[in-house]
């Protein structure tokens, strides 16, 4: 796996639909390996945002610019040869592709996977956020779950979240020690 060719500071991406944590866990990621987080939603275009806010789904075009800054990002920190952990939903695997390709080798995914129930409840409990539980339909039908992709993880959203950290920790040493999660 190339995640095992890299330094010991990650470049990671907390990905799935809107509800599931990422924001929360790639913070607590983030403060675990002593790396800066950095919340993917705030990098979206004011346009783009106003749509989600209005309770219209992007379309491919209107997330390039926004996959564009993320890449960046990841870029810059391999190139610093710092850690980063950065949120986003990275729904289609064509998304996903785009980021490697930003980022180089070492970059791993850690996807949050939950129940529509779950990301309901969750969506409708927070306050203060632009996403509208409306649109969770649309994210899960755009979804591509990343099953079979390299130097991904999966991490159940069905614990607290100390736990849904713990468990991300354990599947990304056991990922860049080659051993299959």
């Amino acid at each position: 796996m190339r995640l095992t060719e890299t330094n010991t500071l990650p470049v990671l991406v907390v990905m799935g639909v809107s509800g599931c944590g990422k924001s929360s866990v790639g913070e607590k990621l983030a403060a675990h390996y002593s790396v800066p987080f950095v919340e993917g939603d705030q990098l979206h275009p004011a346009s783009n945002v106003a749509k989600m806010a209005e309770g219209t789904p992007l379309t491919d075009a209107d997330r390039t610019p926004w996959l564009a800054e993320i890449g960046s990002g990841l870029r810059a920190a391999r190139e610093k040869g710092e850690g980063i952990v950065l949120s986003c939903s990275a729904l289609k695997r064509s998304y996903r592709d785009q980021l490697r390709a930003a980022a180089g080798d070492g970059l791993a995914f850690v996807y949050l996977e939950g129940s529509r129930s779950l990301l309901e409840s969750r969506m409708g409990a927070r306050k203060g956020h632009f996403m509208p539980t409306s649109l969770l339909e649309s994210q899960l039908q755009t979804l591509e779950v990343p099953s079979a992709e390299p130097d991904v993880v999966t991490v159940s959203i069905d614990d607290d979240l100390d736990g849904i950290v713990a468990n991300a920790v354990h599947a990304l040493e056991k990922l860049r020690s080659g051993i299959e999660t």
